[in-house]
């Protein structure tokens, strides 16, 4: 495990670095933009927000099908301007007629018709979750494109080891907690559960129900982190998607953008062994673990998680 301390005074001003235009038509203002994405013989609208200053970083949320706003991060757009994706099958974004095609080459092509309509000929890309399986395999298909990659509570590899695992960590976290608060012993039967079956707002019920499991300490926060959790939103049409298995651990060495890993070691999905798998395959990248933390580092240590960010993106190639 590689920590490293850095030191980023995040109440001050962002250095002054190239930031977008304030033209209201430039496709970096301020706001939600809509991009319309060729796939097959329809145009479906794929939408993404901006907000921040500095240098650019996109970011793509997880699930598949959890809403972006819980992936906004405010201390980051103090120094960045962020190009915060909605996944397509999401919120204001398109619908697929097919729902088995919300498969990871759908999104890296939504993704890339959004980095391509940013004409810029390189940018910071940082995936969550899910949007880290995203994020990887865009750096090895288009690894011009990205200059810096974050990839943030992730994994290289899905599959019956990685559920498993899964799995037995909500257990335990069912079994610490069953005591204080019952209601746990419906995690598990919500993390497995098939959403494509339920309706968006059955969806959401689960992941909001699931909630506490994300973070190290929830309840310790509960009125900080409620509100959040009362305005979580799942899709569940994008849990339909197929396609291959995810395993890119024999691609990882032909990343060639400089890559953080940065994972909370409390994370019961995607943990401190599947982000020691990536830090260990791709060259040159640097892992940082944030303690006392789940899956949700940027809302549990904003600050922490900023500092690890911005030092990474401002350290020298």
């Amino acid at each position: 495990m590689a920590h490293y301390l850095v030191t980023v005074n995040l109440s001050s001003e962002p250095d002054p670095l190239p930031s977008p235009a304030a033209d209201p038509g430039s496709p970096l203002s301020p706001g939600a933009h809509t991009v319309a994405v060729r796939y097959g013989s329809s145009l479906i609208e794929q939408r993404y927000h901006v907000a921040g200053t500095g240098p650019v970083c996109v970011a793509h949320s997880g699930g598949p099908g959890i809403g972006w706003d819980y992936l906004r991060m405010p201390l980051l757009e103090r120094h960045l301007t962020m190009v915060y994706i909605e996944p397509v099958g999401t919120g204001a974004s398109g619908r697929l007629p097919d729902p088995r095609a919300y498969n990871l080459a759908t999104y890296t092509q939504f993704l890339h018709a959004v980095i391509e309509h940013l004409a810029l000929p390189e940018v910071a890309l940082l995936g969550h979750s899910h949007g880290g399986f995203v994020a990887q395999r865009y750096a090895l298909d288009h690894p011009a494109r990205v200059a810096s990659l974050i990839l943030y509570d992730t994994s290289p590899v899905t599959g019956e080891e990685f559920w498993s695992a899964a799995v037995a960590d909500m257990e335990r976290f069912a079994r610490r907690h069953a005591a204080g608060h019952p209601e746990v012993a419906t995690y598990v039967a919500g993390l497995t559960a098939r959403l494509d079956l339920l309706s968006d707002e059955g969806a959401t019920a689960v992941l909001r129900t699931i909630t506490p499991t994300y973070f190290f300490d929830y309840w310790g926060r509960e009125k900080e982190f409620a509100p959040a959790r009362g305005t979580l939103r799942m899709y569940a049409a994008p849990s339909a998607g197929e396609g291959p298995p995810f395993d890119v651990r024999e691609e990882l060495p032909g990343i060639a953008a400089r890559t953080l890993v940065l994972v909370g070691e409390a994370d019961f999905i995607c943990g401190r062994r599947w982000a020691r798998m990536i830090h260990e395959a791709v060259p040159g990248a640097e892992l940082v673990v944030l303690d006392e933390t789940g899956h949700l580092g940027h809302i549990e240590q904003p600050e922490e998680f900023a500092t690890a960010v911005v030092a990474f993106l401002r350290s020298p190639s």
